[in-house]
């Protein structure tokens, strides 16, 4: 176990917030979370965890000590009558873990390609895309409370998942409740489906039908099919974070009820909403923060992406007061506007 000082952190997040951690520790494998724990002048320290830095916004240096998540490895590990389990490393990246599912032919991670970040940082947002979530294919997972030093394996309902969210969200903050996830465990299922909802995904498939004279109805897309649409997909409506500053999509989509959605859809026909089971509506923040005007416009160096409004982007020296200022300008637009709250999907640090 490697102990750093004054770590420049601006590498680490995928806002290319410039900002520094007091210090830093690499948890590389179980020994170096054993010495972590056993070091009484670290086991004391206020602890901030780092996976990819996709989904946090860094608003100063962190004086905490920061654990930078490394544990590796993928594997299929056993198989039930029903799934393949797949064991993937906390550190691993997490479009790296997709890709290595659809390469040794075990399908249902593959709507959520190209999503950055960690497989560990995952389950804290019960990450999601195009009608997919994390919990839809979660088997359980290996942490350590950073606080006792116990050691557990949590399920689905241990980690009370729910939109863009989990109980390690919940707790983030609260030293008492602070996990450390090394390794998270999936079941993909061997009757597998493909998961064609959303529109863009619909087109990629009639596109593809029509180039080849296939009709579309009758037609099964492979995962690897699918992988390659989400993959052409969010290439061309998200900024890459190795060239532009972003955390991916800013706000959750909010949901509301049908009397609401209907009341914004009589003064707004053309809103994007989508009915829930229990008779609610999401309603696509996207288009939410584009018809308030602000797609393309800029507040300093923070600004909103001009091919997607759901983003907020970096456009360089980005401060995380300025991206929160303008996260806070654009809440109050669409607040005004439809009488509905925007909530930030990052974690502020």
């Amino acid at each position: 176990m490697i102990l750093e000082s004054n770590v420049q952190l601006k590498a680490y997040n995928t806002f290319h917030i410039d900002a520094s951690a007091h210090q830093l520790i690499r948890i590389a494998n179980d020994d170096d979370v054993q010495q972590l724990l056993h070091a009484p002048e670290l086991r004391q320290q206020k602890k901030f965890i780092l996976g990819g830095g996709s989904n946090i916004v860094i608003q100063g240096d962190i004086e905490a000590l920061v654990l930078k998540m490394e544990i590796k490895g993928i594997a299929l590990i056993k198989e039930t009558d029903k799934h393949w389990i797949i064991e993937s490393g906390a550190g691993e990246l997490w479009h790296d873990l997709v890709t290595w599912t659809v390469q040794h032919g075990h399908a249902g991670l593959e709507n959520m390609a190209l999503i950055p970040g960690t497989v560990g940082a995952a389950p804290v947002q019960n990450i999601g895309a195009y009608g997919l979530e994390l919990q839809d294919r979660f088997w359980e997972l290996d942490a350590v409370n950073l606080s006792t030093g116990d050691s557990c394996t949590m399920n689905a309902a241990q980690c009370e998942f729910a939109y863009r969210d989990s109980i390690f969200k919940k707790n983030a903050g609260k030293e008492s409740k602070q996990w450390l996830i090394t390794k998270v465990r999936f079941a993909l299922p061997k009757a597998w489906r493909p998961m064609l909802g959303y529109a863009d995904i619909e087109k990629k498939l009639h596109a593809h039908c029509h180039q080849y004279g296939l009709e579309a109805a009758k037609y099964t897309p492979t995962a690897l099919q699918i992988y390659e649409w989400v993959c052409d997909i969010r290439r061309h409506k998200l900024p890459d974070p190795t060239v532009i500053g972003n955390a991916g999509s800013f706000f959750k989509n909010p949901v509301v009820s049908a009397a609401q959605c209907h009341a914004i859809l009589q003064r707004e026909p053309h809103a994007v909403h989508y009915k829930l089971d229990d008779g609610k509506f999401k309603l696509a923040a996207g288009w939410l923060v584009e018809a308030c005007g602000w797609k393309g416009k800029n507040r300093g160096q923070a600004a909103v992406y001009d091919k997607q409004a759901l983003v907020l982007v970096n456009l360089g020296g980005a401060s995380g007061e300025e991206i929160m200022s303008l996260s806070k300008a654009i809440q109050t637009s669409v607040l005004e506007r439809f009488g509905v709250c925007l909530e930030p999907e990052p974690v502020l640090v």
